[in-house]
């Protein structure tokens, strides 16, 4: 009988659909999310129980497939996403706590004695020199701590250090201001310097951006613009 074996079907076809829904949500954690095996129990259910006398094209279920293909990927790079982010957070930390009480270079003109004494810059000239002299004053009185000369140099970075910073300047890290001077045809000009200078703290926004460094003198620097440290 046609109509018996129809209504046969359709109960067999029903009861297998309501099976499947029921182990899928028994399974299933989130109600609002649709997993590889859910998608996979839906797949199957609609294969076996479909419509004998309408079943499944070809390119229905070449399409299907491709949809799981394409959930199962996106799964895929939401974990490696999430691992990699977590690397970066761990990295950033890691960087951020080996750049405390390091010296950093800073275009600047006011410099403290380090640990060990000392105190180190760099002056970018233009043009060859005949002539470099570089001083040391005290940022508060201006009076002349120490002052040298350092014959001619080509054009070009060349750097400079005095390390021998007495004893009391040591100690109460007082700040002190550099000036370079350099002769050249008998001109002298005022040369613009940078100078290494502390890390004091360090700043990781919460949005991931970049690392912001606390330098001493020079307040919130962007990581990203410091080049070189010692």
């Amino acid at each position: 009988n046609p109509e018996g074996l129809m209504m046969e079907i359709g109960t067999a076809a029903s009861l297998g659909i309501t099976q499947a829904s029921d182990l899928n949500t028994q399974e299933r954690t989130d109600p609002s999310e649709l997993g590889q095996k859910d998608f996979l129990r839906l797949m199957t259910a609609q294969l076996q129980n479909q419509d004998p006398f309408a079943p499944m094209e070809n390119g229905e279920f070449i399409a299907q497939m491709a949809q799981f293909s394409t959930v199962d990927g996106l799964e895929n790079i939401n974990q490696t996403l999430d691992d990699i982010s977590g690397q970066i957070a761990g990295n950033r930390i890691s960087t951020g706590s080996s750049l405390l009480g390091q010296h950093v270079l800073v275009p600047g003109t006011t410099a403290r004695a380090d640990d060990a004494g000392e105190i180190h810059g760099v002056v970018d000239l233009a043009d060859a020199a005949s002539e470099i002299t570089i001083s040391y004053t005290d940022a508060e009185t201006g009076s002349v701590l120490h002052s040298e000369d350092l014959g001619a140099h080509p054009a070009g970075l060349m750097g400079f250090s005095w390390t021998s910073v007495p004893a009391e300047l040591r100690d109460s890290r007082g700040a002190i201001r550099i000036s370079v001077t350099a002769e050249s045809a008998g001109e002298v000009t005022s040369m613009p310097t940078s100078v290494y200078a502390k890390v004091t703290g360090v700043e990781m926004p919460a949005d991931g951006t970049d690392i912001n460094l606390r330098i001493e003198d020079y307040g919130i620097r962007n990581s990203l613009e410091i080049s070189t440290l010692r």
